[in-house]
């Protein structure tokens, strides 16, 4: 059985892909979820093999999104999307899978026969944005958006990954790795990085360095990553 996961802000949307993709009869259908938020957490709870991704949804898109997976466990995405035929030749030009709306069946039953015979991921980096403005956040039963000028430090423990304001503090299921890669926030520590716009000082310790940032919030710098630090802001 193929495991899938469909992403999708309109639940009508949602429950016709699944009622369509249910007749296939090799697809389990692992979760549906609205947004980008409830999107990470089943992915990474299920690891489903396929993600049906709509693109244009509210706060986080479908392209935002991809680009906050860990390349390492990036399930093969089909796009569903409302762009227009002449959009969606870009998807054309580099052979990736995609749905347009409304649903055409005779077109997702090829685009099923295509994901059977390969369901290795393809390599999204061109259609990805570089950078993200916003991470999808949680706190007890609240799901948040966090804007990443926002953010002071990151830090993971064996309960997982906290993103840190200068106002509190909220979880995300987004990697250090890929907060490394995506976000301006360097790393100062196994278990730590921090936004240089958030430093108002550096101390240097016997063991390595303390940041405290705008907030007054301290922050560990191992000696591994103090020099990479101190050059980003001109010091040798």
């Amino acid at each position: 059985m193929i495991s899938c996961l469909i992403v999708d802000d309109e639940p009508y949307a949602r429950q016709e892909l699944a009622d369509l993709l249910l007749q296939a009869g090799d697809l389990q259908i692992v979760g549906q979820c609205s947004n980008a938020l409830e999107a990470m957490q089943a992915i990474n709870k299920h690891k489903p093999d396929l993600l049906f991704l709509d693109i244009q949804m509210p706060r986080i898109s479908g392209m935002e999104l991809i680009a906050m997976l860990d390349p390492e466990t990036m399930p093969r995405v089909v796009f569903v999307t409302a762009y227009d035929e002449f959009a969606v030749r870009a998807f054309d030009n580099h052979a990736f899978d995609y749905l347009l709306k409304p649903l055409d069946e005779k077109r997702l039953w090829q685009t099923l026969e295509k994901v059977r015979k390969d369901l290795r991921p393809k390599a999204l980096d061109v259609l990805m944005p570089q950078y993200l403005e916003h991470l999808p956040c949680f706190s007890a039963n609240r799901l948040k958006i966090v804007a990443v000028k926002d953010v002071e430090y990151v830090f993971s423990d064996l309960s997982g990954i906290h993103v840190a304001t200068a106002k509190e503090k909220v979880h995300t299921e987004l990697t250090l790795k890929v907060l490394e890669e995506k976000t301006p926030l360097l790393r100062c520590h196994r278990q730590y990085l921090v936004a240089p716009s958030a430093i108002a000082e550096i101390e240097i310790l016997e063991t390595g360095a303390e940041v405290t940032t705008h907030s007054g919030a301290k922050v560990p710098v191992s000696r591994r990553f103090l020099k990479p630090l101190k050059q980003a802001f001109g010091f040798q």
